[in-house]
């Protein structure tokens, strides 16, 4: 949080390297809440791209009001919904292509099960209402408190914790039934 006020005050004075610091580090992170959100995996680095392109043209202004991360991953989320606008159908395979790829890891039955489990809630991730599936991706991958996300989506606490709670509660059943098969 110390490193994120210190980069951001380094933005706004006009370092470039604060701006590239803050890509490196938040990547990953943004990366797969695209990749949770959007039915088209070719977009996850667009919608990042969008996202940076967008933060960096505030150099100068921009006032940190919470955690940089959620509130970049938010401005990730915000685009990645103007693309699913465009394309209405969500396919779970869609989705598990549009999950960054870690490299290098080596080949070995842990690194096998864990990507096998990844696969399989991501598509149960991509069978929820998109409502639900964003809250979720926002507070677990984007580490925001439901009020930073009620906040963004202008609606109450109540619906944005009733959106996870229903969403979450799809989600176990959803990967219930795949494990009875």
């Amino acid at each position: 949080m110390i490193e994120d006020r210190l980069l951001i005050r380094r933005f706004n004075a006009g370092d470039t390297g604060a701006l590239r610091r803050i890509y490196e580090k938040y990547r990953l992170d943004l990366l797969s809440v695209a990749g949770a959100l959007l039915n088209d995996p070719a977009a996850c680095e667009d919608v990042l791209h969008d996202a940076f392109v967008g933060f960096a043209s505030q150099a100068g202004r921009f006032e940190l009001r919470g955690s940089l991360k959620g509130y970049l991953a938010i401005c990730v989320a915000n685009r990645a919904r103007n693309v699913n606008r465009q394309d209405r159908q969500i396919g779970p395979e869609r989705l598990i292509e549009a999950r960054p790829r870690s490299s290098g890891q080596p080949d070995s039955s842990e690194a096998m099960a864990s990507e096998e489990q990844r696969l399989v809630v991501t598509s149960a991730l991509a069978q929820l209402p998109e409502e639900q599936r964003q809250v979720i991706v926002l507070h677990v991958l984007g580490s925001l408190r439901f009020r930073e996300i009620a906040q963004q989506a202008g609606e109450s606490i109540n619906t944005i914790q009733s959106r996870y709670r229903y969403g979450l509660e799809k989600l176990q059943s959803l990967l219930n039934s795949e494990v009875e098969l």
